[in-house]
């Protein structure tokens, strides 16, 4: 921590081109606070539309070498993430003494340097999109709030921001809270969703008692499933309002002495998606029961923070939606439509898989690319049992190699293993491509008119234009020139 717990007035991201760190880089320029950054990737076409906002706002950006240090003055701290190793060139040439703070960290002082109340989001699946919804609806509400998230939000790509950060004029900050790190815990929220405990991680245990513990230290206000209630118990939320949300209709109107949104009558048809929410019908921006249970949490704390149904769901309704999150991305010479997502765990993946279902009557080619070996081998067991509950008979479900981004692992498992593990319990639904071309020629021999490819995975942005390849659309612009260090 620096002296005072004050915020340095320099700060230098190391890794300034990942979504929560640019979030972080592009608030800190906002607060007047000399920023640069580094990235392995800092040319790569995918990121552009990260490394473009950074520079509009005055970023200056180096390559991930040391070299920050060889013609300006050292910062006064770097901004680092759980992901970077100590031996990462911008940590090895660092002048000695200078002062290192996480990403959580960092977070922390500059919300405390707006000195405006935190609304955190958080969850196993969901958070980039709850918070990103909540932000929207608050904006729309004329309540102005700043935001912090990990996907970059429609509505508020503008002013030269990417869309992960928004600088509100209000008195409230909404940020996606997260818990892969469990890097929650080093800042305390005014307000509180947590939408879900799901298997990304940790054990549900274990994730169950990080939620207790962060729950403990939020001041005023809390959102949560029905199911977390029933995991976390009600010790660690004694000291809030409360209000849940379900879908289970089953569930009474009153849970536990709290006031319980449920969802209910969910419909989805060629005239658009709607369902009941605390009795109220909301026409719904995006497919899928899992959003229309993360409409139903944006809704519960609209109401907790004091607004009425008639001004919430007008409001909910026109969410604008986050890039990656079941995008549209066009149709190839065959009619087929390309879809892609973020889904990059179990549920997530499950939950996309529903959606393209409400979408398309034909056959379905998921194509899958994991994040990480770590990741994909925590999910290995879970994902098969949970594959064969929503996929359709005539689905299939591919698996690109992994995507390693750096750091220290064991390269297990392999794709190609998995693949071949599934497609031993169920042969030709589970499928392995070496590359994307394969992909590609696979696609234009097997799919038609009627049936959808999706692309799914995360942290690889090159998986958007790609997706956008495959669809016939024209990729986005490279990233501008003279603007980087």
């Amino acid at each position: 921590m620096t002296k005072n717990n004050l915020l340095p007035e320099s700060l230098h991201f190391v890794g300034v081109g990942g979504i929560g760190m640019s979030a972080l880089a592009q608030m800190a320029a906002s607060l007047d606070c000399a920023v640069s950054g580094s990235d392995r990737a800092l040319n790569s076409p995918e990121n552009a539309r990260i490394i473009n906002a950074l520079c509009k706002k005055g970023v200056k950006l180096y390559p991930q070498d040391g070299s920050r240090y060889e013609t300006a003055p050292p910062p006064a701290a770097l901004v680092y993430s759980t992901a970077i190793e100590e031996d990462n060139p911008d940590f090895v040439k660092a002048p000695p003494g200078t002062i290192r703070l996480h990403r959580s960290v960092a977070m922390k002082l500059l919300v405390e340097k707006c000195s405006v109340p935190i609304f955190a989001v958080t969850g196993s699946c969901g958070k980039t999109t709850v918070s990103a919804w909540l932000a929207e609806s608050l904006d729309r509400l004329g309540a102005s709030p700043s935001m912090i998230s990990g996907g970059l939000a429609n509505h508020f790509i503008r002013d030269g921001f990417a869309g992960n950060y928004a600088q509100g004029q209000g008195k409230l900050c909404v940020l996606e809270a997260d818990e892969s790190d469990k890097s929650l815990l080093n800042y305390t929220a005014d307000h509180a969703i947590v939408l879900n405990i799901g298997t990304d991680h940790y054990s549900r245990e274990e994730l169950a008692e990080v939620f207790r513990s962060f729950l403990r230290a939020t001041r005023k206000t809390a959102v949560l499933e029905d199911k977390v209630l029933e995991t976390v118990g009600l010790d660690c939320v004694k000291h809030l309002k409360i209000a849940l949300f379900s879908t289970n209709p089953a569930v009474p109107e009153t849970l536990h002495g709290c006031k319980v949104f449920r969802v209910t009558d969910y419909r989805a048809s060629s005239d658009g998606v709607s369902a009941r929410i605390d009795g109220t019908r909301f026409h719904l921006p995006v497919p899928g029961m899992h959003n229309a249970a993360n409409a139903a949490a944006v809704t519960a704390a609209l109401s907790l923070l004091g607004y009425g149904m008639k001004e919430i769901r007008p409001a909910v309704e026109r969410f604008s939606g986050v890039w990656r999150r079941f995008d549209f991305a066009g149709r190839n010479c065959r009619g087929t439509a390309v879809y892609d997502d973020y889904a990059h765990n179990v549920e997530k993946i499950c939950s996309c898989i529903e959606s393209a279902h409400e979408v398309c009557s034909g056959r379905v080619l998921f194509i899958f690319q994991p994040h990480g070996y770590g990741p994909f081998g925590f999910m290995r067991k879970d994902l098969y049992p949970a594959l064969e509950k929503v996929l359709a008979p005539d689905d299939y479900f591919a698996f690109l190699p992994v995507y390693y981004a750096g750091g220290t692992t064991s390269f297990e498992p392999k794709a190609e293993a998995v693949a071949a593990e599934y497609a031993d319990r169920h042969p030709r639904r589970y499928l392995f491509f070496q590359d994307r071309l394969s992909v590609r020629e696979f696609i234009k021999t097997n799919l038609g008119a009627a049936d959808l490819a999706v692309v799914m995975g995360a942290r690889d942005n090159s998986l958007s234009d790609w997706a956008r390849e495959l669809g016939g659309t024209v990729p986005p612009v490279q990233i501008q020139g003279g603007s980087v260090s």
